[in-house]
């Protein structure tokens, strides 16, 4: 089907990550990924998903150094460790209010999300419940997937074919993999297309891992916003939402670029690695 072309983690939530060429797959996932997370004292996890609140994490760059501690490299180039105090204080003078690094999931934790003005970004009956916060941001409010900090699933896979039909509809912008913040990138040997949506519910061996494909991977605004040296861009889901709207569960046809996987088996993974897709035992 195809081989790994990249790999990424994300060692604190919402900020930029590090591309590595050889990662442990464990039961939760990719290990080093999303360990930690940047809260509030309401409760709220930080997430670029809400820009005008947390977009600033995107400045940010999270790293395990080689003793496998995390890092965190802040935008004036400063390296503080997740256990300096330091850093604390830091991320809260670069996000205006006081904040905290943790790697403890809150019990009542919440993820806001701003809701986008095309059809498409969140479901119909998830829009109706939006309000508009103390930012001026319309959002809707859930939580991370239980006791972890990520969104729903342990993994998430993009495709360079979907990229590359995405640059066919929308040719000025920069359909960088980085923006759609996957763990993994599949080069698949198809053309032009979208060949992860008739995944959902098989197997796939990547190296020593086997996953599940869950579901489709619903975007949402961070793909249009800065990452490093990539520039805003609101047209990058305008372009998919016109393109690759699909079903999602019940939640209604939604946007969607990559699909969310399940760990089956544990193991490591490299760059290189060949992809094979297996049905559904």
């Amino acid at each position: 089907m195809g081989t790994v072309a990249a790999l990424y983690r994300y060692p604190v939530k919402s900020m930029l990550g590090e591309a590595v060429i050889a990662v442990a797959v464990t039961e939760r996932g990719f290990a080093g990924d999303r360990g930690y997370a940047v809260l509030d004292g309401t409760g709220a996890v930080g997430s670029a998903k809400h820009p005008r609140k947390w977009g600033e994490l995107l400045r940010c760059r999270s790293r395990l150094d080689d003793s496998g501690a995390v890092r965190v490299v802040l935008p004036d180039g400063t390296a503080l460790s997740v256990e300096d105090p330091d850093l604390d204080m830091q991320l809260s003078k670069l996000l205006g209010r006081q904040v905290f690094v943790s790697a403890v999931v809150p019990e009542h934790s919440r993820l806001e999300r701003a809701v986008p003005d095309y059809e498409g970004g969140v479901p119909d009956v998830v829009r109706e419940t939006a309000s508009v916060d103390a930012t001026g941001a319309s959002i809707t409010t859930g939580g991370v997937a239980s006791g972890t900090f990520f969104d729903f699933g342990q993994v998430h896979l993009v495709t360079t074919a979907s990229l590359h039909r995405m640059r066919t509809v929308y040719p000025a912008g920069d359909f960088d993999a980085r923006r759609f913040r996957p763990n993994l990138v599949a080069d698949t040997d198809e053309g032009p297309g979208f060949p992860e949506d008739a995944w959902p519910g098989s197997r796939l061996r990547v190296g020593e891992a086997l996953f599940r494909v869950v579901v489709p991977t619903p975007r949402c605004v961070v793909p249009t916003l800065g990452h490093d040296e990539l520039p805003p861009d609101p047209g990058i889901m305008r372009a998919v939402a016109r393109d690759h709207r699909i079903p999602v569960f019940d939640l209604g046809r939604l946007s969607c670029l990559g699909v969310y996987l399940d760990v089956l088996e544990a193991g490591t993974v490299r760059v290189g690695d060949v992809i094979t897709v297996q049905e559904a035992a």
